[in-house]
């Protein structure tokens, strides 16, 4: 739950050191009545600039949704309520980076961003509301230790598999994605034309599944 005032709560994979690998999920806050954005953002080698922002179809401040992210070798995957609204796919094999060498932790704060996410600065926090706060419900991380010559998961079932957790998204999942991509996408780096104009990374002329 964000209050209605800039503000970003942050849910992210890192790793440590200055080519840290990074997964976020980012909850703009807003001006009363406006939409709320789920800003997402992956880091490879130290480097973004791969965001995808989306609107909810629903006020998350109202009630506790699940958000998730799936992350495996061949592909990191963003879901809400269990609906895929974005893949990042493992493309090496194009000279693309893909966090997969690194430990990673889960971090979450929520911060002060007057200067990043307010259209410039125009917006300022309304500090009369703090304190500011968010809350968790039936947080659950599912993870393989890597022991450095075989991975846990390998010898045990601990890590239940679930419909998102095959090596590709099934049927229904990709109308899914195309539903939220379609209807509730609002920022897609690899459309920005103005941004890359030498052309966009090599990551998006590949399909999305």
């Amino acid at each position: 739950s964000v209050f209605n005032v800039f503000f970003v709560y942050v849910l992210q994979l890192s790793s440590q050191g200055p080519t840290h690998d990074e997964i976020d999920f980012e909850f703009l806050g807003n001006l009363s009545g406006d939409p709320y954005i789920l800003h997402t953002n992956v880091f490879t080698q130290g480097k973004g600039n791969r965001e995808q922002q989306f609107y909810l179809w629903f006020d998350p401040t109202r009630n506790f949704h699940t958000y998730s992210i799936i992350w495996k070798p061949q592909h990191i995957i963003f879901l809400v309520d269990n609906i895929p609204i974005r893949v990042f796919k493992n493309a090496e094999s194009i000279g693309v980076p893909f966090p997969k060498s690194q430990p990673m932790r889960i971090y979450s704060s929520l911060w002060n961003a007057d200067d990043w996410a307010t259209r410039g600065g125009l917006v300022k926090t309304d500090w009369a509301k703090a304190p500011f706060t968010a809350y968790y419900r039936n947080f659950n991380a599912n993870a393989c230790v890597w022991s450095g010559t075989s991975s846990s998961c390998a010898k045990t079932n601990s890590v239940s598999a679930g419909a998102w957790e095959t090596n590709e998204l099934d049927a229904p999942g990709r109308r899914r994605l195309r539903w939220v991509q379609k209807y509730f996408m609002i920022y897609n780096y690899c459309t920005d034309l103005k941004r890359f104009p030498q052309g966009v990374p090599p990551e998006c002329k590949r399909p999305r599944f």
